[in-house]
């Protein structure tokens, strides 16, 4: 094995292992007694999130091997409210129709 494949090598383990290091977040969006979760997967950044949908026992083996945490409300909200940010902006029309609507 050459020095530069060697060394691809171990940089590829120590990505992996970087990887692994991060938290991995889930907030579940479906009932409780689903027979299918809902719910946002992210990993290091709870605000960078997709979406999935597993049946529970799936999800369990899921939430296991990824050791992830799960969110509360309170964070959720917090994630949700960054979110509209970006979406509606915070003095823009589009806000303030927003804001009229729901509030």
């Amino acid at each position: 094995m050459s020095t530069t494949a060697l060394q691809v090598k171990l940089n590829d383990q120590t990505a992996q292992s970087d990887f692994d290091n991060l938290v991995k977040f889930v907030r579940v969006r479906s009932q409780a007694n689903a027979r299918f979760v809902e719910f946002d997967f992210a990993i290091g950044d709870p605000k960078l999130f997709i979406e999935l949908v597993l049946p529970q026992p799936a999800f369990e083996a899921f939430c296991a091997t990824n050791q992830v945490v799960h969110m509360t409300e309170e964070e959720g909200q917090i994630v949700d409210a960054e979110f509209d940010k970006w979406r509606y902006g915070e003095e823009t029309l589009m806000a303030k129709n927003h804001d009229r609507i729901n509030g």
